[in-house]
């Protein structure tokens, strides 16, 4: 699985991963005072992982999860939902955190928002295109930018972007 071209990679270790969870989960407490959070519902599989680490920093106890399949490697298609979460607990999404690692297109999310319009969606990592599709966020990359993340990766070299 290497680089299309033109295409950027940004790698992303496990302490990076859980540093800017952790910075999501602050974000989210100075944003939202008032709020009180009912549940989370992680994304999976990339969502899980930060899910749990905000769920720790704003001890949230209760956590479903929605299993969409959208990448094969990575080639992007039509969202598919294969797991719903519990309806009686997600509701119209008040109170309702949705977790993701990221949002590259928006795909995923616009299919989630509109299951729960009233849910407040966060990511770790954001692209342009997706960006008006979650609320909260940590880091923006460029559309172009593959996000190497390490639940994906083997550790071993990688060549440099530019090798002049």
């Amino acid at each position: 699985m290497g680089l299309l071209p033109n295409e950027k990679g940004f790698n992303v270790g496990w302490d990076q991963v859980h540093r800017d969870s952790r910075a999501l989960a602050w974000r989210l407490d100075d944003s939202e005072k008032e709020l009180k959070w009912k549940a989370i519902l992680a994304v999976s599989r990339g969502g899980l992982l930060p899910a749990m680490i905000i769920a720790r920093e704003l001890n949230i106890r209760t956590l479903d999860t929605i299993s969409i399949w959208s990448y094969d490697y990575q080639d992007q298609g039509k969202p598919k939902v294969l797991k719903y979460p519990d309806k009686e607990l997600m509701g119209d999404g008040t109170n309702i955190l949705v977790v993701d690692d990221l949002v590259d297109t928006g795909k995923t999310l616009e299919l989630i928002r509109s299951l729960l319009p009233k849910a407040t969606y966060c990511t770790v990592y954001a692209k342009p295109k997706g960006r008006p599709y979650v609320d909260i966020f940590i880091t923006e990359v460029s559309q172009d930018t593959w996000i190497y993340l390490p639940w994906d990766m083997a550790m071993q070299y990688q060549d440099p972007y530019r090798n002049d």
